[in-house]
Formats: structure tokens, sequence, C-alpha cells
């Protein structure tokens, strides 16, 4: 019986501490949706006509083009 005296508040203090724990991790995002943002790449709306060339670029360039350009000139 005089076990429970000193069990009972360390159980409440426990549950607290819990609780505590919990609030402050959902708080700092531990908790949110990790999924989503990698579904989100599978359900992207884009359609081929906004897929136009940026200013400064031919239609068939892409970024990557010139880069490989730049870095492996072309052999004579």
């Amino acid at each position: 019986m005089e076990a429970l005296y000193l069990l009972i508040p360390l159980s409440v203090l426990a549950i607290f501490a819990a609780a505590w724990i919990f609030l402050r991790m959902s708080d700092s995002g531990q908790f949110d949706d990790m999924e989503g943002p990698a579904w989100s790449i599978l359900h992207d709306d884009d359609g081929p006509e906004s897929r136009s060339a940026p200013s400064g670029q031919a239609p068939g360039e892409t970024a990557g083009n010139a880069v490989d350009a730049a870095q492996h000139p072309a052999k004579p």
C-alpha cells in the first residue's frame, strides 16, 4: 500500500511527460504527411502545351543538352 504513494505520482508524471513530448513533436512537424509529396509527382498536371522553350533556347534544346554540349564539345 505504501508503494502506491510513490507509484501513482510517478505514473501521473510519466503521462504528463509523454503528452508533452507528443504535443511538442506534433508542433514541430514530426507527424506531417511524408507520402503526399512523393505521390504528387505521379499526379503531375503538366501537359505538352505547357512545356514551351524558355527564352534564349531553341525549341528542341533543353537545359540538359546545353550542359552536355558545354562539357563534351563535338569532335570534328
